[in-house]
């Protein structure tokens, strides 16, 4: 059947169901099959490793959630949230064949201006970037890997 990038996250046994030669990914999020682009791949992956990696229970996590910048609606990747509701993660997804550039790291920046959440990933499926923000601090600083978020 479907045989999408192969990506530098491991790989998950996805749902997935053909319909008028279009091949759409189950998203355990939502409960709904959702067309299959390149950037749907990568966050769905995202999930399952967030899930099945790092511990994230999935009610935690909410993808393509809405949020107001200078009075335009937006759309947020992916938003991790902890057990007391606080939001600690905040993500952008590219497709694999996005090369991760500045304009990239300042839309996240965009985004995170109006939440102020403490760690970033973005991703296209092939290369991820991690960052830790000190909002006290005005100061930032790239990271190897994801903390466990259960954890943060």
């Amino acid at each position: 059947m479907f045989k999408g990038t192969p990506l530098n996250l491991p790989p998950y046994p996805f749902q997935l169901q053909k319909r008028d030669e279009k091949i759409y990914i189950f998203d355990e999020l939502r409960k709904k099959y959702l067309l299959v682009t390149p950037e749907e791949w990568v966050r769905q992956h995202w999930i399952q490793h967030l899930i099945n990696q790092k511990g994230v229970p999935k009610g935690l996590i909410q993808s393509e959630g809405g949020l107001k910048l200078n009075d335009l609606q937006k759309r947020t990747d992916l938003v991790v949230f902890d057990t007391t509701g606080e939001r600690v993660l905040i993500a952008e997804f590219k497709a694999p064949e996005i090369k991760i550039t500045q304009s990239v790291f300042d839309q996240i920046a965009r985004y995170n201006f109006v939440y102020k959440i403490p760690l970033l990933l973005v991703s296209n499926g092939l290369t991820h970037y991690y960052c830790k923000v000190d909002f006290e601090n005005k100061t930032y600083q790239f990271i190897e890997d994801l903390p466990l978020l259960t954890k943060v």
